[in-house]
């Protein structure tokens, strides 16, 4: 079955849901058997899904700013906003959550994140996690997978050829069908190790004289300016590494340094404890039990995954945390079903993120 077809299948179910006023007594009947938590899974809030002439992946702009706006304001009335801190003070005292228990959070660290999304939460009172990768945010470089990307959606080259993956495709002309082509060559080179990965951007980067040290005003990163100004708006801010790298795919010293260096600048940067991780990438193929053990030997205390669900606050399920990714074409009626009842409106986990 297609995405489309699956999207469609729950948006259907979704508004008829709605319509039919269900949703309030589902959440109810969900509480009553269920004690677990909600994670919201956001990447990049832009003014528009669908970008003139964007060159990057469309799949990681997770709504407007008027669905973000809309969204907030729904899970406010809806359910019990939570930081993570207040989350970790729960797990201190032995205290159950309150129902309804509902936290916010942003991979990567774009600069659309403090542009739109960021004054939106101080307009309505309301806090997230920013997951930032820390080498970006120093060198202000677009992310390698972004870059990836941009260069399918903008090489003259009439071919894209791969031969670590097999790979000898026909580059379109249109920008979509060269976007649904970048798609697949990234599902196919998150496969390799961590330094095929690098070799393969780095030598198209080359051919196609395509720098990533050029940047690109639609994929930046934030600054510590102003992750320091959202710190002290009440935002929090956590680990997604340093290098946005996958780090099962490292040795054990390579993913120690991704996981403390990255803490290590956000406490300097920011002068307050780095306690919540999320694993970039973050499928099953994105940490193992070797990673969970460096990142809790690090010092944080809870770690995301981005594999759909929800968790219960088991010690188990602290260091895989499964979150609810949200995506642009979920209008607003299938936001609040998604997240009123996760297991039948939520997407199963897709694994080509991060």
């Amino acid at each position: 079955m297609s995405l489309s077809s699956r999207a469609g299948r729950r948006q259907i179910l979704a508004r008829r849901s709605h319509a039919a006023g269900l949703l309030p007594a589902l959440r109810q009947l969900r509480a009553a058997l269920r004690q677990d938590l909600r994670i919201l899974a956001y990447h990049r809030v832009l003014d528009s899904a669908d970008p003139d002439g964007f060159s990057f992946d469309t799949e990681l702009i997770s709504a407007t700013g008027a669905q973000f706006r809309e969204q907030m304001r729904a899970i406010k009335r809806d359910f019990h906003p939570m930081r993570f801190d207040e989350v970790l003070s729960c797990i201190d005292a032995d205290r159950r959550l309150p129902k309804g228990a509902i936290l916010v959070t942003f991979d990567d660290g774009y600069d659309d994140n403090y542009r739109i999304a960021y004054p939106i939460l101080r307009e309505l009172g309301m806090s997230a996690m920013f997951f930032v990768s820390t080498g970006h945010i120093d060198s202000g470089m677009p992310y390698a997978y972004d870059w990836l990307v941009h260069m399918v959606c903008t090489t003259p080259a009439p071919k894209l050829l791969a031969p670590e993956l097999g790979i000898d495709w026909e580059i379109p002309e249109a920008l979509p069908e060269r976007r649904a082509l970048a798609a697949r060559l990234l599902d196919q080179l998150k496969g390799l190790n961590d330094a095929g990965q690098e070799a393969l951007i780095a030598r198209l980067e080359r051919e196609w004289d395509i720098p990533r040290s050029a940047g690109h005003p639609d994929c930046r990163p934030m600054s510590w300016e102003q992750l320091r100004e959202m710190h002290r708006g009440g935002m929090e801010v956590g680990s997604h590494g340093v290098g946005h790298r996958m780090l099962a795919k490292l040795s054990r010293d390579q993913m120690s340094e991704e996981v403390n260096g990255s803490k290590q600048s956000l406490e300097r940067e920011l002068a307050a404890p780095a306690q919540v991780l999320s694993y970039p990438v973050g499928g099953p193929d994105a940490f193992d039990a070797a990673t969970i053990d460096v990142v809790r030997s690090a010092g944080f205390r809870m770690a995301c995954s981005y594999m759909a669900g929800t968790s219960a606050l088991k010690p188990d399920s602290r260091y895989c945390m499964r979150r609810l990714p949200v995506e642009s074409e979920m209008d607003a009626a299938w936001f609040s079903a998604m997240v009123s009842v996760p297991e039948v409106f939520s997407y199963s986990s897709r694994l080509r993120t991060g």
